[in-house]
């Protein structure tokens, strides 16, 4: 890419569609198109196709895609909007000859009986996650489509598979938001109640009466001396931090490659940890001095995720942001989003 290349981005408002505009801004490219859901539906065939004809983007990057809400049971949509949008901005980057396009997936798309680290050549081996079948379908439709458009059609389009995503996000709502940012609140207001801090509390909750602050808090397994979380603790995560993705996306933008064998391509750090030692890790960040209990009799996962990013470091990338750092700056950004 020039620094005057069109480039696309959907999902722009999104963790990771946001960290790439950003990236991208910093390093001085100056053509970046993108829309909103309103300007631009991406499950209307003909909107985009029309958006394609008049803007002709050389690059795309596609971060758009429904997922699945936290006890949410929409299976169908979740598997027919992401299909719509995939396709959509594949067929039409391959029809107004976009240079190259990286779309994005996720860890979960690879089958449950997966051995860590997860090789790209994992995704068709066996079965899916039940929970994550209808988004992991969708996005193994997505890794055939693009392997398919390159060979019959000399396309340049990646698919990059990416670990648990962390990064500035719109959603904190506890009952919708990601497992790194939903523990990161939920012990920062922990800290605000064993601290008696209600001016912080009330900053943070919206609610104004103690008593509708404490039930709040309560439901969410917070208490005076301790925060409840579910599960044993011991399922292992991998966490990428935005600004990572960002920059493994531009440079695999910018690197040469064979895109007949390297159409597939995780993007991760090689290291993982378990549900507990995040939580640890963010005490020690945020100063909180409560307990914090994993109640083994509440659902548990029992996916660990670890990807194999051999691929992507052969090619010249590797992780830049180690996760206590990560965790130390999404804090900052936290409580300065907040004010409090």
């Amino acid at each position: 890419m020039t620094k005057t290349s069109k480039i696309y981005i959907s999902g722009h408002t999104g963790t990771a569609g946001s960290a790439i505009l950003k990236k991208l801004i910093s390093l001085g490219y100056t053509n970046i198109i993108y829309k909103s859901h309103s300007e631009l539906d991406l499950m209307d065939c003909k909107r985009v196709d029309d958006f394609f004809s008049c803007e002709r983007p050389e690059y795309v990057f596609c971060t758009a895609a429904k997922m699945i809400p936290i006890g949410q049971n929409n299976k169908a949509d979740i598997l027919y909007e992401n299909t719509l949008i995939q396709n959509n901005i594949i067929h039409n980057s391959y029809k107004y000859k976009v240079k190259k396009m990286i779309s994005l997936g996720s860890s979960w798309m690879y089958p449950e009986s997966s051995v860590n680290p997860i090789k790209e050549k994992e995704l068709f081996n066996s079965y899916f996650n039940k929970h994550a079948e209808p988004y992991a379908l969708a996005k193994a439709h997505c890794a055939k489509m693009i392997e398919y458009y390159n060979r019959d059609y000399g396309t340049q389009f990646i698919f990059t598979p990416l670990t648990n995503l962390y990064g500035p996000c719109k959603e904190l709502d506890l009952d919708k938001s990601r497992v790194f940012i939903a523990m990161m609140r939920k012990i920062h207001l922990a800290k605000l109640y064993f601290e008696d801090n209600f001016d912080g509390l009330k900053k943070d909750t919206g609610l104004y009466k103690i008593d509708e602050i404490i039930s709040f808090l309560n439901i969410n397994g917070i208490f005076k001396d301790r925060l409840e979380l579910w599960g044993t603790g011991n399922t292992r995560r991998e966490f990428l931090f935005s600004e990572d993705l960002a920059d493994a996306c531009i440079f695999l933008m910018n690197t040469n490659i064979d895109f007949q064998k390297n159409c597939l391509i995780n993007i991760g750090t090689g290291v993982d940890i378990t549900i507990k030692e995040l939580s640890e890790m963010m005490s020690m960040a945020i100063k909180y001095k409560g307990r914090i209990i994993f109640d083994a009799s509440k659902p548990d996962s029992n996916m660990n995720r670890l990807l194999d990013i051999s691929n992507i470091n052969k090619l010249g990338w590797k992780c830049k942001t180690d996760l206590d750092t990560g965790i130390q700056f999404m804090y900052n950004w936290y409580i300065d989003r907040n004010g409090i």
